[in-house]
């Protein structure tokens, strides 16, 4: 193994330990002295502790393991091997930091309000930094992937929220409390916020279709002020019948601005097309999971 291979692997597992621990501290510090609902496996572990007393991480490992073996077979080796990893340390941080809470650190119970923003951002957090190395820490996500990949037609996100919101209704029915799936929803909404903002900046990107017929001067211009890639594409107008380019430039939000301004100096006449871009992978974006090996 390289050097840089060796500091790869180290830095990819520190962060899958930070982003875990970051994950159970929002569990166990915040969520669960407050009776907030929980989804996805650390929900359905919630749910075993408090009928029979079992430790929420290993229930929550416990519970993954039929759906990993399924996840090697149908989905690949890879994405197998990363997920198991960061499952099991998930279920050591969850135990582990139970135990800190229990015995030295504080919980926060004051304001339930106040602790689902906390706990939403916490979990979203980890969650967040975990995925942006390729990796996830299992559960529904798993079953939405399975399910996705025999019956295309379903998407993934609709099996996830169908499966989170089985499992928090289960808690509140557990915590005989309605209220703490209504906080569940606050707690939820943070947590993809903030991991929207990890993996794809603030905000989805934006992509700009430009008709110009100085494309060359304009795509050079933008690709040295923003360093954003360009694509030209030859284009006629279907009224003048004019020959023009069309230029396909994805950008983060924060950047379209100034792309518009550059553009514009170099050539007035042109005209834009502003769109969202709801999932950008690639240099500069967010990447995805290898679904393969």
């Amino acid at each position: 193994m390289t050097d840089k291979k060796a500091f790869d692997v180290i830095k990819t597992g520190f962060i899958w330990v930070l982003g875990c621990i970051l994950y159970a501290t929002a569990a166990n510090g915040f969520a669960l002295p407050n009776s907030i609902a929980q989804s996805g496996m650390t929900g359905a572990g919630v749910i075993f502790h408090n009928l029979f007393g079992w430790q929420i991480g290993a229930v929550t490992f416990a519970l993954n393991l039929p759906l990993l073996l399924l996840m090697w077979r149908h989905i690949g080796k890879k994405a197998f091997i990363r997920t198991i990893v960061v499952t099991g340390i998930l279920a050591l941080a969850l135990d582990g930091t139970s135990w800190l809470f229990n015995n030295v650190l504080p919980t926060y119970t004051e304001d339930k309000i106040i602790a689902s923003l906390l706990c939403g951002l916490l979990q979203g957090s980890g969650l967040g930094i975990i995925m942006t190395t390729g990796a996830t820490s299992g559960g529904t996500d798993i079953i939405g992937r399975l399910v996705h990949k025999h019956w295309p037609h379903i998407s993934v996100g609709r099996v996830v929220l169908i499966a989170d919101a089985a499992i928090v209704i289960a808690n509140m029915m557990v915590f005989k409390s309605v209220s703490s799936g209504l906080y569940a929803i606050i707690v939820a909404y943070v947590s993809t916020t903030v991991m929207d903002a990890l993996l794809y900046g603030m905000g989805n990107g934006k992509m700009l279709m430009i008709f110009t017929s100085k494309a060359q001067e304009v795509s050079n211009a933008m690709i040295s002020s923003s360093r954003r890639g360009v694509t030209i594409v030859p284009a006629v107008g279907a009224y003048s019948g004019e020959d023009k380019n069309m230029l396909i430039c994805v950008a983060r939000k924060n950047e379209i601005s100034a792309i518009i301004k550059t553009v514009k100096s170099i050539d007035s006449e042109t005209f834009i097309i502003v769109s969202e871009a709801n999932e950008v992978l690639g240099n500069g974006f967010a990447g995805t999971i290898d679904d393969k090996g």
